[in-house]
């Protein structure tokens, strides 16, 4: 099948010339003017191989019909070749400035048009098909990172029964509220602020993942005791926050970091026990000094070990524990922009709890 191309000059006989020129090697399209070429495109839906545009043109000249083209995802990447006149050199640069990939000048030269086309066409092909193969190796890079969060995530998790259940509860409760922050006008200036948007939203809740992941360092007479701990036992504890980003910095120094996963791990681990008011751990950092991502997890941690059973006490009701919740942002533990929208999610957040106990 031929390679479609599009032709529009309101000189019938330019277009005649070209087709001529063209039509053994190409299916041909032809346009009298800007207005009939931009129907051709977005309202027949043809999409041709490339374009070569006259210039001037009554109406719309070749200049405004190349910006509608090349502000359309649909049809931005279709090359454009500009027919000028031969003494045109203004034109032909301010044309190429403006995003034609070349120009055919006027009288033609069959070979100089022919080949320009093809050249033209042949890169476009190319560049489309090596974007082709970096979006389907980032898809696959993506995917290889996914499974190595999943299967850090199923250590932790058969290490410790409790922290396994607790991992997937959090990470749920984060995309709760993070959905929260960033469809809400009312918080759309503290989602900016602190770089949100649905692609980073979607990193930091698949990071969450691997919060507790320093844990794996915790003797198991500390991490499976079946009370309090102590106030040394508590200590050593603790470690698993700068435990877990030692463990987040190995996997960065030999895997990288391409699709943004672990760096948000990071941040989670070292900060998801830090307070807003500098007296959490292991660092003592406060504000907006605490990465987002921590905060957020942060909230929805203490909530989920408040509402979860363990072995030292019973569950807290939803209504009590969205209550100390409130409280700690009052008393400086929590974001106060988090926890106000943590209360906005609540119902939201009892049906899936809800949900767990079918």
């Amino acid at each position: 099948m031929k390679d479609l191309v599009l032709i529009v000059d309101d000189v019938e006989i330019n277009r005649m010339i070209l087709a001529e020129i063209l039509s053994d090697d190409y299916e041909i399209l032809e346009a009298s003017d800007g207005i009939e070429t931009l129907k051709i495109l977005f309202e027949q839906k043809v999409s041709p191989t490339a374009i070569l545009l006259d210039i001037i043109m009554p109406g719309m000249d070749g200049f405004e019909v190349l910006h509608e083209i090349k502000t359309h995802p649909e049809t931005e990447k279709i090359p454009v070749l500009f027919i000028t006149a031969a003494d045109a050199d203004t034109n032909e640069s301010r044309g190429l400035k403006s995003g034609a990939a070349d120009y055919v000048s006027k009288p033609f030269n069959p070979d100089v048009v022919k080949t320009r086309l093809e050249n033209h066409i042949n890169l476009t092909r190319y560049q489309n098909e090596l974007e082709e193969l970096v979006e389907e190796k980032t898809a696959e890079l993506q995917r290889t990172n996914e499974q190595t969060l999943e299967v850090l995530a199923d250590i932790v998790e058969n290490r410790d029964e409790t922290s396994g259940a607790h991992i997937k509860r959090t990470s749920e409760l984060s995309a709760i509220l993070i959905r929260r922050i960033i469809s809400s006008p009312k918080y759309a200036e503290y989602a900016k602020a602190n770089g949100l948007d649905q692609k980073v939203a979607g990193f930091i809740v698949r990071a969450t993942t691997l919060h507790d992941i320093g844990k794996i360092k915790i003797s198991d007479n500390i991490l499976l005791a079946p009370r309090k701990l102590t106030d040394e036992e508590f200590n050593i504890m603790k470690k698993h926050t700068t435990y877990g980003g030692e463990i987040i910095d190995s996997i960065l120094e030999k895997l990288g970091d391409n699709v943004g996963y672990f760096g948000y791990s990071k941040q989670i681990c070292l900060g998801h026990h830090e307070r807003w008011d500098g007296r959490g751990y292991p660092r003592g950092i406060k504000g907006d000094a605490i990465p987002f991502s921590a905060r957020l997890l942060s909230v929805v941690d203490v909530y989920d070990a408040l509402v979860s059973k363990r072995p030292y006490k019973d569950p807290f009701p939803h209504d009590e524990a969205i209550g100390i919740i409130v409280k700690g942002g009052e008393s400086g533990q929590f974001d106060p922009t988090l926890v106000e929208a943590f209360v906005e999610v609540a119902d939201e957040i009892a049906e899936f709890e809800l949900s767990l106990k079918v």
